[in-house]
């Protein structure tokens, strides 16, 4: 196939929604403090475990997103049977105690969103409603869409795809997955998972006044893949972005060469320029052992603290034994 003309490129972006590319950087932050860092303390058991069989979360429940509201913690969570990702609730007073609350939303084929998966989402609660962004697609090349509900059960989508492929040999041409999103004065801030002809994935950034229709960063990807060795040379995914100490910090997973998944750190004083940290967070337990992925970050009794999947079984996607945990982060200076 020849190349597609550069000025045909940019009107197949306009027409899918993506709003082209741009030059920005997030807001100016207080004087940074240099000394600043966190440490990772975990709780020794899962708070939300996947399902017992035939349960639509028998699999998997991992990709926790955390919205604190009215004093109640609303868990969107990705559930996996062993066919199909769907997108479910669950409700606690506390972070800690969960009561699942069943599927919220599920992939639709007549919407163009394939029969894979409906989840993997960054959700936030914006002007009276939640608004839930969430990857869906075939399996290799999926892609973001947007869906918003009152009450955290019942949802509306929007057209399908908010956030399209970049164009051809671009970073992000073959699938866009793993969104975090964060409201910044007039802005949504968009940070996803990109992957290109050759499978590599990292992470990249799209700003929007109105959550569907994004300007993606020029300079993408903001974050690359780890030397040789690194425990994030084989991919980077899943960030939780946040800002504390004149920096915005970014939790990632990164994958090795044994599919064993970690977390690792960088910061920025602009949201676009990122320094990878030496901390890198690994599970502990039996449970998440082989994996540790898929952060999101809310307060927990007044502290940092990020939720988290884990699994025992090194794998990219699914079929970890995926169960959620939660983590606090400790500031030291």
């Amino acid at each position: 196939m020849k190349p597609l003309p550069a000025m045909l490129l940019v009107m197949v972006c306009i027409l899918a929604g993506c709003g082209g590319y741009g030059d920005f950087r997030l807001i100016e932050l207080s004087p940074a403090q240099p000394g600043a860092a966190y440490t990772w303390e975990p709780r020794d058991q899962p708070v939300l475990p996947h399902g017992g069989a035939g349960d639509w979360d028998a699999h998997d429940a991992l990709n926790p997103s955390i919205v604190l509201r009215g004093g109640v913690y609303f868990n969107f969570y990705s559930g996996y049977d062993g066919r199909l990702w769907r997108t479910g609730l669950a409700t606690s007073a506390d972070g800690l105690h969960w009561k699942k609350e069943g599927v919220v939303l599920a992939p639709e084929t007549q919407a163009g969103e394939g029969d894979y998966i409906a989840a993997n989402g960054s959700a936030l609660f914006h002007e009276g409603e939640f608004w839930y962004w969430y990857q869906a697609g075939p399996k290799q090349t999926p892609r973001l869409g947007l869906a918003r509900s009152a009450d955290g059960r019942h949802w509306r989508k929007e057209r399908f795809p908010v956030l399209d492929f970049g164009p051809r040999g671009s970073w992000d041409e073959r699938g866009l997955a793993d969104p975090y999103v964060m409201e910044l004065q007039q802005y949504f801030y968009l940070f996803y998972l990109g992957q290109d002809r050759a499978g590599r994935q990292r992470l990249g950034v799209a700003r929007s006044r109105d959550g569907e229709h994004w300007q993606k960063l020029r300079a993408n990807p903001i974050l690359e893949l780890g030397k040789y060795g690194a425990f994030d040379e084989m991919g980077l995914g899943e960030p939780a972005v946040w800002v504390g100490q004149g920096y915005y910090w970014m939790l990632y997973a990164g994958r090795d060469a044994y599919e064993t998944r970690r977390l690792g750190m960088a910061r920025s004083t602009d949201g676009v320029h990122w320094q990878k940290l030496p901390s890198i967070f690994q599970g502990s337990q039996p449970w998440d052992a082989k994996v540790l992925c898929d952060p999101t970050i809310e307060l927990l009794n007044g502290r940092l603290a990020a939720w988290f999947g884990g699994g025992d079984i090194g794998s990219p996607d699914e079929n970890l034994n995926g169960q959620i945990g939660v983590a606090i982060l400790r500031l030291t200076k």
